[in-house]
């Protein structure tokens, strides 16, 4: 992107907080922090849109495809019925441009949007807004928000930027988009990336360390090759087929964190069964029906930082296929965790 006049730029939604208790280790606590908005690989997002001109809609759909074209696991279907979608797209051109971040888009209404977009998606710039705010969408941060970018910022400076046109943000807006540094247990612990789809573009004068950056960061627009490694690293390709999950049969899990494990459930009898993980672990379990060839939730359960374990309880039925994916947190001392139904 060659644009030197000041651009509209991304207010990612604030994040929920999790409220997890005081005595947990601090290994557990940054792994729950780290992982929680994560979706559950080969997850289907179906997603809606509010209104909008064609060229615009065609616009978000390309940019979906370039993420899937990528290999991952996750599945992204739209979808003509609102009551069907997770993630909810929006035109809204006085909103700006932002997103919910992961799972957090399950926490919003059915009748509000969890993305908007605020200016034209068909030229370069639009492009990488349209793959930018998806990344938010899969749980992407702001990569200048990184808190091993030793980014330092000629504060002044940088709330005039964006108090001005065309972002006209609050001090606050400012602070949280910009300025806010991540908290380091909820970043990996990766190098900074400028050349990120989820960096900002910053004229010269508001980065004053390092100091090549003294000049602005013009990042080149489109997927890096670090994002590109990274949503591969979290949603790889999905094995084709599944183990078979037999009734009252443990099966023991040794992944880590952030590991998954799939399997196919196929119910002798139709009635109300129990699946559950076991072990001091901390997991997300999600249950899935394939109707039409396409996986759709039934109901999932989310243990983390509780003295419990990941748990659904769902009617079953005879001669239909189910997958129950159980995905990792933290392990225990052990590093041993198992999953059953019955």
């Amino acid at each position: 992107m060659t644009k030197t006049v000041p651009q509209p730029h991304c207010d990612v939604r604030p994040q929920t907080r999790p409220l997890l208790r005081p005595d947990l280790s601090p290994a557990r606590d940054r792994l729950i922090r780290l992982l929680r908005l994560k979706w559950v690989n080969g997850t289907v997002l179906h997603y809606w849109f509010l209104d909008g001109p064609a060229p615009q809609k065609e616009a978000v759909r390309k940019a979906f495809k370039e993420w899937k074209d990528l290999g991952i696991g996750l599945v992204f279907t739209e979808v003509a019925d609102r009551s069907e979608s997770e993630v909810r797209i929006a035109f809204d051109q006085a909103d700006g441009s932002w997103s919910y971040v992961g799972r957090d888009v399950l926490s919003i209404s059915a009748n509000e949007p969890t993305m908007n977009f605020g200016w034209d998606l068909t030229d370069d710039y639009g492009r990488t807004t349209a793959l930018h705010e998806i990344g938010h969408t899969l749980g992407m941060p702001h990569e200048h928000q990184n808190p091993f970018a030793g980014i330092v910022w000629d504060e002044p400076k940088v709330y005039a930027y964006f108090t001005g046109a065309p972002n006209h943000w609050t001090p606050e807006q400012t602070l949280h988009n910009v300025l806010r540094k991540i908290d380091v247990s909820e970043v990996e612990g990766s190098p900074w990336d400028p050349d990120s789809v989820m960096e900002y573009w910053f004229p010269a004068g508001l980065i004053t360390e390092p100091a090549r950056f003294k000049t602005g960061l013009k990042p080149p627009g489109g997927l890096s090759d670090a994002d590109k490694e990274w949503v591969r690293r979290f949603f790889p390709t999905l094995e084709p087929t599944v183990p078979v999950l037999l009734p009252f049969q443990s099966v023991p899990l040794s992944l880590s964190p952030a590991g998954q494990a799939d399997f196919s459930i196929q119910p002798q009898a139709s009635r109300t069964y129990e699946i559950a993980t076991f072990g001091t672990s901390d997991t997300v379990l999600v249950l899935f029906e394939e109707i039409d060839g396409e996986l759709r939730f039934v109901a999932g359960d989310d243990d983390s930082g509780e003295d419990r374990n990941s748990r659904v309880s769902a009617k079953l039925f005879q001669g239909r296929n189910y997958v129950v994916r159980v995905r990792l947190y933290w392990a225990g001392e052990s590093g041993q965790t198992a999953v059953m139904y019955w």
